[in-house]
């Protein structure tokens, strides 16, 4: 057998045989001097690991021992403070709002403590069972309280206005969800008796008209706040945290309305609202001595607690708000610019024809006549519209605006109710030749009842202006009464001029003059009627538009008391003034001065001269 020869590039191990190996045998890590084989890995390795994740075991136990200290030991009172704010509810407690009273104190509006009843649809635990528990005392059936407690959300209302002593019972039930919340009651118990003056609040208890806008925020009050700690179902929790604030009351506002007085007022219009001719007519009755309103009203009317449902036109209040063109008993306030700078005296007679021309019109007297030769006294009896102009002329224009102004017409009177117009007087520098004939007989000017009332005052009052005024005083929650500030005074015309031209306005109701309709049994009475042309809103002009017929009087015309101003629209009518309006002055003056006790002075009413003999140059 023949030998295989030797490999040269393998050499023998020095002192032992050669090795042999086979592809079976496994490649071992090299081990290093000092160390110990072990099972996987060296313990070098596994130490270093050990260390590490050790390390990394104290980091997080200290970053969470870290935490719980911050938790615990600085932030823990802020959490709880969080925790117990997070059960915390607040509500308002509603300040109870002031009354409205006549001057007697008669309540013509007031509020009542009631709730309104809501859920938390999100709290309710059993809606089904909750709603047959709520149905009878809510008055709501069953279906609808279900549907509201089940709603998306968080704040369903259930009921309004709840009484007391439903409100209780609710509270009683303790109902998961269920919360009741502060919603006082207006009433007003007059009910349509002196609405217009009071006006009314709105859904969320703010004033929106009359005394209730004029004053809200003295009625008001301010609301309180309840800070309430609450468990699972949005209940208190008994022993919880309570904290409340309490409300402040609004304060009373005493009127100068006499309830009694107004109510008649309003039903004697209501009775010529009815009668198919007058669609609108007001009445305003004033203290001569104070220019205290003791019954302001209009036909129709509105009972404050139906506003909402009531048509916003009438909502309202025309006395003071509504403009109307006068018509003669301007002519009132023409005569006393005529007689207070000299240019005549009642007895002064003047040749008066029965129409005159005034630039491109002619202004006639109510039927055209030949010349008559009436005193001023005749002038106003007969309501002369060319013996007026006549006198208007020599005062001039711009002299008679301003006692048409000094008068108050052309401004507010400062009434203390909201939306009062302030008329239309336009300077008299742009009136033309026939607006400077027809202002001075009451056309071409527009004025409110209550400014004609007014200007009344002034010549009953010996010619000192009282603006008039509605609220006699204020008396807060702790009783302090305050009296609303006495208006001051201004003279307008002489005490002379005054007497005057009462002396002529007695004539009006008297013998030979037009309004003898507004006499009243027992009584002198000095007054003034109107018949004033309506514009037609169909064609912007006054063919077809009817009249507004006036009469503004005050009695006893010897020692005047009161004076009221009467007003009525009467779209299809050519009544007068002194058919028409005069005799609801002459109702409505009869019961006032029964009713405060006025005697007649027995004084005989004097003979009047009502024509003459111009004096001759």
């Amino acid at each position: 057998m023949a030998q295989r020869p030797a490999d040269p590039s393998r050499r023998p191990t020095r002192g032992a045989a050669p090795r042999r190996t086979s592809s079976h045998d496994v490649l071992r890590p090299r081990r290093e001097p000092g160390t110990r084989r072990t099972r996987g890995l060296p313990t070098s390795v596994r130490t270093r690991r050990n260390r590490w994740g050790f390390g990394v075991l104290v980091v997080l136990l200290v970053a969470v021992v870290t935490k719980l200290v911050v938790l615990q030991g600085i932030d823990g009172s802020a959490y709880a403070a969080q925790a117990s704010e997070d059960r915390m509810r607040t509500f308002d407690i509603a300040a109870i709002r002031g009354a409205v009273l006549d001057r007697d104190g008669n309540p013509l509006a007031y509020t009542v403590e009631a709730s309104r009843v809501v859920a938390d649809p999100t709290v309710v635990e059993d809606p089904e069972r909750t709603a047959l528990a709520l149905t009878t005392l809510l008055g709501v059936p069953t279906s609808e309280l279900t549907e509201a407690l089940t709603a998306d959300g968080r704040y369903s209302v259930l009921a309004e206005h709840v009484d007391t002593a439903t409100s209780d019972q609710v509270a009683a039930l303790g109902l998961p969800g269920i919360v009741l919340e502060d919603q006082p009651l207006r009433l007003y118990p007059a009910g349509t008796v002196g609405g217009q003056v009071v006006g009314f609040v709105g859904r969320d208890g703010d004033g929106l008209a009359g005394i209730e806008q004029r004053y809200d925020e003295l009625l008001a009050g301010t609301d309180g706040h309840r800070r309430v700690e609450v468990g699972a179902g949005g209940v208190a929790i008994p022993a919880g945290i309570d904290e409340s604030t309490p409300a402040q009351d609004g304060s009373d506002v005493t009127l100068t309305i006499d309830e009694d007085l107004q109510y008649t007022v309003q039903q004697r219009l209501a009775t010529e609202c009815s009668n198919g001719q007058t669609t609108r007519g007001s009445a305003v009755v004033l203290d001569v001595h104070t220019g205290e309103v003791l019954a302001m009203a209009t036909c129709p009317g509105y009972d404050p607690a139906q506003a909402g449902s009531t048509d916003p036109e009438l909502l309202g209040n025309p006395a003071i708000s509504d403009v109307f063109e006068p018509g003669s008993v301007m002519k009132a306030v023409t005569l006393a610019a005529a007689v207070e700078d000299g240019h005549a005296t009642p007895d002064t007679v003047l040749s008066v024809n029965g129409h005159i021309q005034a630039g491109d019109v002619v202004v006639t007297d109510a039927h055209d006549h030949a010349p008559v030769d009436w005193t001023v006294t005749g002038i106003l009896a007969k309501s002369s519209n060319v013996g007026t102009i006549m006198l208007a002329r020599e005062v001039g224009d711009a002299r008679l605006e301003e006692y048409m102004r000094a008068f108050g017409l052309g401004s507010t009177t400062g009434i203390e109710l909201p939306g009062e117009s302030a008329g239309i007087l336009q300077d008299s520098a742009d009136w033309t030749a026939s607006r400077a004939a027809n202002v001075p007989i009451g056309q071409g000017v527009s004025v409110t009842a209550l400014q004609m009332a007014s200007v009344y005052q002034t010549l009953a009052n010996g010619g000192v202006r009282i603006p008039p005024r509605i609220v006699a005083s204020t008396t807060a929650p702790d009783g302090t009464v305050t009296p609303e500030p006495q208006p001051a005074g201004t003279r307008v015309v002489s005490e002379s001029t005054a007497q005057q031209l009462a002396y002529m306005l007695e004539a009006v109701v008297g013998p030979g003059g037009t309004a003898p309709k507004g006499e009243v049994d027992g009584f002198r009475v000095a007054g003034k009627t109107g018949t004033a042309q309506r514009a037609n809103p169909e064609c912007g002009c006054y063919t077809g538009g009817g009249y507004f017929t006036t009469f503004v009087g005050f009695a006893p015309a010897d020692d005047p008391q009161y004076v009221i101003a009467v007003d009525l629209e009467r779209p299809d009518s050519d009544a007068e003034g002194g058919q028409v309006a005069a005799p609801v002055f002459a109702d409505l003056m009869q019961y006032v001065l029964a009713t405060h006790d006025v005697v007649p002075s027995g004084t005989p009413r004097p003979d009047f001269q009502l024509t003459g003999t111009p004096p001759t140059n």
